[in-house]
């Protein structure tokens, strides 16, 4: 089935800033489903963020929504209750039109179904998994933070990780001619990537989360630093968590990394998907670069880049990719400081 005329395009811009642009970038082959993919996946999200919902009322409704998307069950969440809580007018949109979301993933074709139901189920494990852990953080002097390196590791696999094989596994089916790499290769470059554009968030969002009781920063490490989770509300404690937090700024750098190989490893021909696959990586590594560069504990401090930016690199893009060598070194020139 061809969806693309389906996809309510004004609203995915809405909920997606420089996400939209990518998915308008690719092969009509497969932008209806990795479209319907990301609204599914957002909406899950905004369930899951309703803040004025009680945690375990919105984990009913991702365990409901997870049942519902792998077809174990058939009695969906309550769209219209969890649209009324929102604030913001483009997510109540997004939850007032999830069952219509839904209904286009039943005229999917069944294999690409297949792929988009297993995406979304380990989207929504990491989502339960997070209120699971964050739930009873009720206020800052609450911060729990996850217990080791490989929760993080895990958390940024099921929540985007996994998009990445996803992402993969489609357009290996729906495109040609097939990459030069082993699928299965070509896939696990895709779940780094998707590991690193996770990362790049968690580390730019660390004051917010940190006043929502949530700190995905390990325990451990911390307490190597001599700081306890709470401690990182106060920005004076930013010395003694720097050596901790520049080691997941360089694993996110090693992660983009491997995206760069993962688009440089994309059939030339594949322009549109080389395309949209080189913009979140080259938008991550800037982002990295203001990290480096600012105070992280800032709890004012809202690091975002910006249009300018944003046209910026778009215009590099298109300018450097008939080169090869120039598109090949794009990361690391001038217009990006490496972290």
């Amino acid at each position: 089935m061809n969806a693309c005329g389906s996809i309510p395009w004004p609203l995915l811009q809405q909920v997606s800033r420089s996400f939209y642009l990518s998915l308008r970038w690719l092969p009509a082959a497969v932008r209806p489903q990795l479209a319907l993919a990301y609204l599914l996946a957002r909406a899950t999200d905004t369930v899951a963020d309703t803040d004025i919902v009680p945690w375990e009322r919105r984990l009913e409704s991702l365990e409901r929504l997870r049942a519902c998307i792998m077809r174990e069950a058939s009695s969906p969440p309550d769209w219209k209750g969890l649209a009324g809580q929102q604030n913001l007018p483009a997510e109540r949109e997004l939850l007032e039109k999830a069952g219509e979301l839904m209904g286009m993933l039943e005229r999917m074709a069944e294999e690409d179904q297949a792929l988009i139901r297993g995406v979304l189920s380990t989207i929504t494990s990491g989502q339960m998994l997070d209120l699971q852990r964050f739930g009873l953080a009720r206020s800052p002097d609450q911060v729990r933070a996850l217990a080791h390196k490989e929760e993080l590791v895990d958390y940024t696999y099921r929540v985007a990780g996994c998009v990445g094989d996803f992402w993969t596994r489609l357009c290996c089916a729906h495109l040609r001619p097939a990459p030069a790499m082993a699928v299965e290769e070509l896939a696990a470059l895709g779940v780094k990537f998707g590991q690193g554009l996770q990362l790049v968030n968690i580390l730019r969002d660390l004051p917010r989360d940190l006043r929502q009781g949530r700190c995905y920063l390990p325990a451990e490490e911390l307490r190597a630093a001599g700081l306890l989770p709470a401690d990182l509300l106060d920005p004076r404690c930013e010395g003694r968590l720097r050596p901790v937090y520049d080691r997941w700024l360089a694993q996110a750098r090693q992660w983009l990394a491997d995206g760069w190989h993962y688009t440089l490893a994309l059939p030339a021909s594949w322009h549109r998907l080389r395309l949209a696959c080189a913009l979140p990586n080259l938008l991550g590594i800037k982002t990295l670069a203001m990290l480096r560069e600012n105070a992280i504990l800032n709890p004012e401090l809202r690091l975002k880049v910006t249009r300018a930016e944003l046209r910026g690199i778009l215009w590099r893009m298109i300018l450097c990719y008939p080169w090869p060598n120039k598109w090949k070194q794009l990361p690391d020139g001038p217009f990006f400081l490496n972290p």
